[in-house]
């Protein structure tokens, strides 16, 4: 069973949107890498279509437990407070969001797809904002598996947990990894992947990297050209 998308599936699921709304969010998805909650969260105004690029905004929420007598951070498993020794009785759930921007580019011919989807009134009104998308996330879901299922896509194997999904949004995500990492897998072009992606920590881009398989594949090959004559 496979583990992630090919490009040639991806442009197949595209050909089975139903609308035009439904088709540009697949291809944003693995065009960008970007994340589905990124994608619905993008108003017209984040485009710049003459540049090529498209703003993304990353809102992350973390939920922080502190010892209600003294503010020490506690951990989930803490029965008393390593900080004043009070016995926890209930802790104090703190919530800190992180916000961070970025801009990446877009290739040509999904910059003039998502020109004439605003040309031709996709976008949603909603409070105000012009959103592009305007559909909910469990909707955003349902549009990819659909469109998997009309493909005829299989489900895909998570290599970590061995569990079986359907094809979801993340899975566009890293289909557009694993394709960069396959066509270069250099320090220079992870640490462009991980400004694409929007990882915090390069340790998460280069995961990509065992999924697909090149460094392995690389260091078994060397071992042979190393022994060629054994």
């Amino acid at each position: 069973m496979k583990a992630y998308l090919e490009p040639e599936e991806i442009h197949r699921m595209e050909e089975a949107a139903a609308n035009p709304r439904d088709r540009l969010l697949v291809r944003l998805l693995f065009r960008t890498g970007m994340r589905i909650s990124e994608a619905l969260a993008l108003e017209v105004k984040d485009l710049d279509l003459t540049g090529g690029t498209v703003t993304i905004l990353h809102l992350k929420a973390h939920v922080k437990l502190a010892c209600p007598q003294c503010g020490v951070r506690l951990g989930r498993t803490h029965a008393f407070c390593p900080g004043c020794g009070a016995k926890v009785e209930g802790a104090v759930a703190r919530r800190q969001e992180t916000r961070r921007r970025r801009t990446v580019p877009l290739d040509d011919d999904t910059a003039a797809m998502l020109g004439d989807y605003v040309r031709q009134g996709g976008p949603v009104l909603r409070s105000g904002r012009r959103m592009l998308f305007g559909i909910t996330r469990g909707r955003a879901w349902q549009v990819v598996k659909e469109c998997a299922d009309r493909a005829g896509l299989g489900r895909l194997v998570n290599t970590e947990t061995g569990r079986v999904h359907h094809v979801s949004p993340h899975r566009l995500r890293d289909a557009f990894a694993v394709m960069a990492v396959q066509h270069d897998d250099s320090t220079d072009s992870i640490r462009m992947l991980q400004e694409q992606l929007g990882h915090a920590n390069i340790g998460t881009t280069m995961r990509y990297r065992k999924v697909a398989g090149q460094e392995l594949r690389e260091w078994y090959q060397s071992l042979w050209r190393k022994h060629s004559s054994v």
